[in-house]
This record gives C-alpha cells, sequence and structure tokens, in this order.
C-alpha cells in the first residue's frame, strides 16, 4: 500500500544572487516546492501563473536595477500582498536598517532576516511562519449572530487581521467596535504579542502625548520618573486608539509621522524612537465632518483608513438580537437566576430599534435580570426598561446638539434662542392650524404674551 505525499507548502524566492539563491534552494527544497525569481518582473510574472498563492515568500531588497536601494524589492511585496494576501512574506536582506525593516512590514512583510544569516535560523523562520499560516484564522469570539451583516463582519476581520496596514473601525456608539478590534489582533499573526487600549477622549494635552510615546523624568509637571508609552509597550502587537476623532490636532501630527516612517520621540527626549506596533483606530463621530471643522486632518484620515470595517448597528442585524437575547442571559445566569420573555414582550424585543445597540442590548438584561430573576416580563416591564435609555439617549443628543452648535465660530446665544423660540411658535400653530390661545396654552404663555413674541419674530 502506496503512501500518500503530503503536499509540500510552496515558497517563492526572489533574489538576484545567485549564489546565494542556488544554496537556498538547495538547503529547503526537501521541505518547500520552490518557485525563483531575480528580479521585480520575473517574480511578478510567477505570481500571475501561479494556480494558487504560495504560502511563503522569501525577498531581497535589493534588486536589480538598482541593488543599493530598497524599492524593486518593496515593489515585490506590495505586488504579493495584493494578488496573494494569504502568502507570508519574510524579507532576507542586507539592507537592515530600521526604515527599511519599517517600510517592508507596512508594505506587508511578516518577518525580516538581516543577511548574513545561517541556514538553521532561516528554516526555523520559515517554519514559524507556516505554524502561524496553519492557524491564522484564528477564533472569533463576542461576536453573535448570523444575519448577512453579521457574516459580513467576521469575512473581514478574517480578511483583514493579519495585514500590516492600519483599520479604521467605524459604527455607533456601543455596536463593538472595541470587540472587533480585538477579533482583529486574536486572528492575525500578532496575537501572542500585546493589544493595547488607549481612549484618545479620556486624556488631555500632556497627558495624553505622554501615555502614547512615553516622557523623561522632569518633561513636565508630575514626571516623576521616565516611563514607556504605549506606542514602546505594544512593541510588535497591536494598539487601539479608541475614539479618535477626539484626539488633539498637535498630537494628530505626531500620531501622522509615526503611521509614515514608525518615527516618534518621548516626551522631554531628541532621541529617535521607532514603532512597528499595528494600528487600529475606532470613531462614531463623522470623520469628513471633522475634516471639513478643521477638527481632525485629512492626511492622517487617509493614512488610518487605508483598510476600512463599518461594524452594522443593531437594528441592522434583524434575528441576531435574540440571539444576543440568549447570549446575555447565558452570561447573567452563572451570577443570577435571569428572566423569560412572554411571546407579546419577545415580539417588542425583536421590533426595537435598540438605539444603544449590543451594549444597551446587555444592560436591559442585566437590568432585568437583577430586579426579576426567574420572572416572566410581559411588555409593560419591558417598555419601562426600554424608554429609561431613551431618556438618557435623548439627554445625551441634546447636550451632542448644543455643543456642535456652540462650536461654530459664528455662534451667538441670542440668535439661537430667538430661532428656538421661532421654531417652537411655528411648530405650536401648525400644529393647532393657526389657533393663538391653544397654541399659547400650548407653549405655556398666556395670549397677549404670544401675540407680542410673534410681532417680535415678524421683525
Amino acid at each position: 500500500m502506496s503512501i500518500p505525499s503530503v503536499k509540500k507548502p510552496t515558497l517563492l524566492l526572489v533574489d538576484d544572487d545567485a549564489i546565494i539563491a542556488d544554496s537556498l534552494e538547495y538547503m529547503l527544497k526537501e521541505e518547500y516546492s520552490i518557485e525563483r525569481a531575480a528580479d521585480r518582473l520575473s517574480s511578478f510574472e510567477i505570481l500571475k501563473n501561479l494556480d494558487a498563492s504560495p504560502e511563503l515568500a522569501l525577498v531581497d531588497l535589493g534588486l536589480p536595477p538598482d541593488t543599493h536601494k530598497p524599492d524593486e524589492g518593496l515593489a515585490v511585496i506590495r505586488k504579493i500582498s495584493q494578488m496573494h494576501p494569504t502568502t507570508r512574506v519574510l524579507v532576507l536582506s542586507g539592507q537592515d536598517n530600521k526604515k527599511h525593516v519599517f517600510r517592508a512590514k507596512e508594505d506587508g512583510a511578516v518577518d525580516f532576516i538581516a543577511k548574513p544569516c545561517d541556514i538553521a535560523e532561516i528554516k526555523a523562520r520559515l517554519r514559524r511562519q507556516v505554524e502561524v499560516a496553519d492557524d491564522a484564522d484564528g477564533d472569533i469570539e463576542g461576536i453573535v449572530g448570523a444575519s448577512k451583516a453579521v457574516e459580513l463582519l467576521r469575512m473581514q476581520i478574517r480578511q483583514l487581521a493579519d495585514s500590516p496596514y492600519p483599520v479604521l473601525i467605524e459604527g455607533e456608539s456601543g455596536c463593538g467596535k472595541e470587540v472587533t478590534a480585538k477579533n482583529l489582533h486574536r486572528c492575525s499573526s500578532r496575537k501572542k504579542e500585546p493589544f493595547l487600549t488607549l481612549n484618545c477622549a479620556a486624556f488631555n494635552g500632556e497627558l495624553l502625548e505622554s501615555q502614547l510615546f512615553g516622557h523623561a523624568k522632569g518633561s513636565f509637571t508630575g514626571a516623576t520618573e521616565t516611563r514607556k508609552g504605549f506606542f514602546e509597550e505594544a512593541a510588535t502587537g497591536t494598539l487601539f486608539l479608541d475614539e479618535i476623532a477626539d484626539l488633539p490636532m498637535d498630537l494628530q501630527a505626531k500620531l501622522l509621522r509615526v503611521l509614515e516612517d514608525g518615527e516618534y520621540y518621548r516626551l522631554g527626549e531628541t532621541k529617535s524612537r521607532y514603532s512597528i506596533a499595528r494600528v487600529l483606530a475606532a470613531t462614531n463621530k463623522n470623520l469628513f465632518v471633522q475634516i471639513k471643522k478643521g477638527l481632525f486632518r485629512e492626511d492622517l484620515y487617509h493614512r488610518l483608513s487605508v483598510l476600512t470595517i463599518r461594524v452594522p448597528t443593531l437594528d441592522e442585524r434583524g434575528s441576531d438580537k435574540l440571539r444576543l437575547l440568549e447570549y446575555f442571559k447565558g452570561e447573567v445566569q452563572e451570577q443570577v437566576a435571569t428572566f423569560q420573555l412572554d411571546s407579546d414582550a419577545e415580539e417588542l424585543w425583536r421590533s426595537y430599534r435598540f438605539p444603544g445597540n449590543v451594549r444597551e442590548l446587555r444592560n436591559i438584561i442585566i437590568r432585568l435580570s437583577s430586579k426579576y430573576p426567574g420572572q416572566t416580563i410581559k411588555v409593560p416591564v419591558l417598555e419601562q426598561e426600554m424608554s429609561s435609555y431613551q431618556g438618557q439617549l435623548d439627554e445625551s443628543s441634546s447636550e451632542s446638539w448644543l455643543t456642535q452648535t456652540m462650536s461654530d465660530e459664528s455662534f451667538q446665544l441670542d440668535k439661537m434662542l430667538k430661532s428656538v423660540e421661532r421654531d417652537a411658535i411655528n411648530l405650536a400653530m401648525r400644529k393647532h392650524s393657526g389657533n393663538v390661545s391653544k397654541a399659547a396654552e400650548m407653549l405655556g404663555v398666556n395670549r397677549t404674551t404670544l401675540y407680542g413674541r410673534m410681532d417680535r419674530k415678524e421683525e
């Protein structure tokens, strides 16, 4: 009985030095099926004609016509990333200064091996990437549901997880942007490295800059010791910047520099440092509006949004509302006996929009379980829990509108108050078909006062 042969992983080897390429092929051919190219164009031709994506690529940066610059090798890496995004690209090059390493990894390389390097090390690094590729799909956690919107979200997470580029995660408050960021990290080859989260709205000025980049002792009041920043602590892992729209303009410029070439400075230091951490960013604001208002840099937006994921609202997820009901009840019942919905309450649950998204849904489940353990919930009780959130949301929306209005350079309090008064009078008069007495009653003023304000409105 013959033993079926195991298909060897394909390795694309791109190096113009024939002696090095011959030696590598000889030493690696037992473990890998080798495809060889000596320059950018021949590598492109091989990539175009392959039946399937190669598992690995080993690329030299210094390729002809100018072997002293990394441009040709970087172009090969970008092409592989575009045509075969699942291919694990390793660089084997003597051009190993920090900027070249950073650019290679930014363009899609997952590892950088400096020449000269012994073959045992090369083999070990290649085997490591084969293991990572076998396990790259990862387990997506905390994203519950079977709707098309959620299936698309899962697909995007798996597709973009191992890209070296930043990802901008957009979506309403409470829809699961941080969970999405964690899954992008969990499904990537960085999953064993740190995952750090920094809320850009939680700190101001020097403190936020210190959190991001670190500081030297004595660099500002209260800096009693030298500390690393999040970029340094993240190392080769992932840094998630939540509420990115709230990052101050001066720090936006510094973040842009890190994203462009990896360079940053600790507060109070003149020595440059380099980061190769992957950056994920999230916002519930429309960044185009922020750009128009001069509150967000357009160049930073384009740098962050190389890849974008939009997390769907709960209202877009249909029957997932019921799946999430059971999922969070399962979490809660470890601490307290949970509740049941009667048929009418279940229908309300299914049709309710959940403006606070998954966060609101989870909080309602926690409150109902705490107040009514083991009981059957009817519509009036459920409506009360839903309306209590709506009241908070209305208050929050009002504050948000006022903040936005006051940020306008032409804002004048008297002008705004007159506008609100005019709109209220118009609304009351329309609602009561021009009946001044009823409109005055609705507005809580007498008829004489209303006449006076209507006259003023016409001025």
